[in-house]
């Protein structure tokens, strides 16, 4: 009753407005939702792969990755990886790096199977 009679004045109406409450439909947090569901929700956002927590890379190192995905497109990761071998097989750590952090920034995955591949 408040609520229409608030709405009702506020649009400078004479007429009756209702509304509804719609809570947000968020799987796994409705108290009604089973512990089954809950947990399958908790699973499924430890695996995120938005990599939260995990160091940001540096200025440079982000614009020479979104520099590197605008020529690649969606490749991008991959060709930072053969380029993090090649140097890695040339014997320049200094551009293994530069290429392994650009694979990082990238794809956290590819550049930690590459790293692995590569221990010292």
């Amino acid at each position: 009753m408040i609520v229409r009679l608030l709405c009702a004045s506020i649009l400078g109406r004479n007429e009756l407005m209702s509304i509804r409450f719609a809570a947000p439909n968020t799987p796994g947090q409705a108290p009604a939702c089973a512990p089954v569901a809950r947990a399958m929700v908790r699973r499924a956002e430890e695996r995120a792969a938005n990599d939260n927590g995990n160091p940001v890379p540096s200025d440079e190192m982000l614009r020479a990755a979104l520099r590197h995905f605008a020529e690649h497109g969606l490749g991008a990761a991959r060709a930072a990886r053969e380029q993090a071998e090649k140097a890695f097989f040339a014997g320049d750590r200094q551009a293994y790096d530069w290429w392994l952090g650009i694979t990082r920034t990238l794809d956290r995955r590819l550049a930690a199977q590459t790293a692995a591949g590569h221990k010292d």
